[in-house]
């Protein structure tokens, strides 16, 4: 099996569509990933983000999810697996399984034992080297919000950038200045390593800032716009830019409202998936909720004004 080499362009943080019973609906899995990693300017899918319910998900389910995925997208374009675990021992055995269902990169979550007491640099340093090593693949660190105790400083993510197996930053620091920073840091440390935004709420603003790329959950619902998006910025073309963020942003207000991604706002989303024909069913697995009455009018009034309703998969 061959690794990932190419971080820069789109990667969609891929949902799961799920049966009326919660269990994963693999066919419409299979129909979804082929059809999201045909988009204009996937580079590769990532399985097991917040997008995903990976909180919602067991170990096996997850290797279950890449294989699934992985499968669909044979000779379309690479699979990249989330770790999401607490500690060294059971974030290699997650790798190591999401290795043998196809995953070909790993994007690294901080264990969130560390959003309530902190962390120290070896700490993360250790985590990272040793799933490196493990896994021999290539991987992608997932950077937390500023105000988080799961925060990496600017000068542990040019640790990072130093590091072997790391070959690209999925950064979420959401707080700009700490972002420009954040970006300055990493490029002055490993020039040649990719820089993903993964502020769908507000992509323009962070595209703007010099990044190769996004990895978000939002491009599971709108790759196109995205993808457009990104190709605006890079081109130097900030009225197209500004005209397609003008388009997202309804979508925008719909799924995530004023704040971040959330539990409740990957449910929206999947609603507005489903309405936009991209996903048959936008079941969420408890506790997740199906949004309100309200929140579905909001969002039938934004996938129509976006006209996503042509783009529905086939």
């Amino acid at each position: 099996m061959s690794v990932m080499t190419n971080f820069k362009g789109i990667i969609p943080a891929i949902a799961v569509p799920f049966n009326a019973d919660h269990s994963i609906d693999e066919a419409e899995l299979t129909r979804y990933a082929a059809w999201l990693g045909k988009r204009r300017g996937i580079v590769g899918i990532m399985t097991n983000g917040h997008t995903g319910e990976v909180f919602s998900l067991t170990a096996r389910e997850r290797a279950e999810v890449t294989r699934i995925v992985a499968k669909a997208l044979a000779g379309i374009c690479p699979t990249i697996s989330s770790v999401v675990c607490e500690g060294i021992k059971d974030g290699i055995e997650h790798a190591l399984m999401a290795k043998e269902a196809g995953a070909t990169a790993l994007d690294i979550m901080p264990p969130h034992h560390w959003l309530r007491f902190g962390f120290k640099r070896e700490h993360c340093l250790d985590y990272f080297s040793a799933i490196g090593e493990a896994t021999r693949l290539p991987l992608i660190v997932h950077v937390y919000p500023a105000w988080t105790r799961a925060s990496f400083s600017s000068e542990l993510l040019a640790e990072l950038a130093r590091l072997d197996h790391v070959q690209a930053f999925k950064i979420g620091t959401r707080e700009m200045n700490k972002y420009a920073r954040d970006l300055k840091a990493i490029r002055a440390a490993a020039p040649h390593k990719a820089l993903l935004t993964c502020h769908d709420e507000y992509l323009l603003a962070s595209m703007v800032q010099g990044v190769d790329g996004a990895l978000v959950g939002f491009a599971s619902l709108i790759p196109d716009l995205i993808h457009d998006l990104f190709a605006a910025v890079t081109a130097g073309d900030l009225k197209l830019a500004m005209k397609l963020q003008s388009m997202i942003d309804p979508l925008k207000d719909a799924v995530y409202g004023a704040g971040e991604p959330t539990g409740e706002a990957h449910g929206r989303m999947k609603a507005a998936m489903q309405v936009a024909g991209v996903i048959k069913d936008a079941t969420v697995r408890p506790p997740t909720h199906a949004p309100s009455a309200e929140e579905m009018a909001a969002i039938r009034a934004a996938v129509a004004a976006a006209g996503l309703t042509v783009q529905a998969a086939a």
